[in-house]
């Protein structure tokens, strides 16, 4: 399976690369269309502020690019910031406007909730709670926690695009989402041992069924 990692200037490329080459893909890690348009799936990571991605993927003609790979119904994951920006918007910095894939908006823990303080960034290993199995999740899940390492979160979500979310201080924070061939995880899958390469193996498998 030949997966492409959407290189924009603004992913910790390495470690997902590697992670799918050690589930047996082949990786090519570019900018160009055409060489995406040979791929069976495409990867969009992210690791960054929002609007200086979103000014990046509009410099790259990107942003065009991914709109016609969600109208082809193209197999697309997006991981950590590379989940937000399929968002409508987000707050960080200043107001901008996303991807538009997923209903909802991009907002920063507080570091208060109803009196109780908490950490920001939420960072570390947390549970994952699954709400629903997308088709490409074939079974139940043993292992229970990813990682996160995140100061903003998706608000407002359609709820028939969650897949699992983590509690985080009373705080339900979207951890999957999915909306027809377009599949976010605000976690780190190549990071978050057993679940993580689970999770990101069965997306493959059901990458590879369609």
């Amino acid at each position: 399976m030949k997966i492409g990692v959407i290189d924009y200037g603004m992913g910790n490329l390495f470690s997902v690369e590697q992670a799918l080459k050690r589930l047996g893909c082949e990786v090519v890690v570019t900018a160009n269309e055409t060489v995406l348009d040979t791929t069976d799936a495409l990867l969009l990571p992210g690791v960054g502020a929002f609007p200086d991605a979103i000014k990046r993927l509009a410099e790259t003609e990107l942003d065009r690019y991914l709109h016609k790979v969600k109208a082809e119904n193209r197999p697309l994951l997006g991981i950590c910031l590379g989940m937000q920006l399929l968002f409508e918007q987000s707050e960080e910095v200043s107001p901008t406007k996303g991807l538009g894939f997923f209903k909802g908006s991009i907002k920063r823990f507080n570091g208060d909730n109803a009196g109780r303080k908490y950490r920001v960034p939420h960072m570390g290993w947390n549970e994952l709670v699954m709400t629903k199995y997308p088709s490409w999740l074939n079974g139940e899940v043993t292992a229970k926690h990813v990682y996160f390492v995140h100061s903003f979160y998706a608000t407002d979500i359609d709820e028939r695009e969650l897949i699992a979310y983590a509690d985080y201080h009373g705080i339900k924070v979207p951890g999957i989402v999915a909306n027809g061939s377009i599949t976010g995880m605000q976690f780190h899958p190549e990071k978050s041992g057993q679940l993580g390469v689970h999770l990101l193996e069965q997306w493959l498998k059901g990458v590879a069924s369609c």
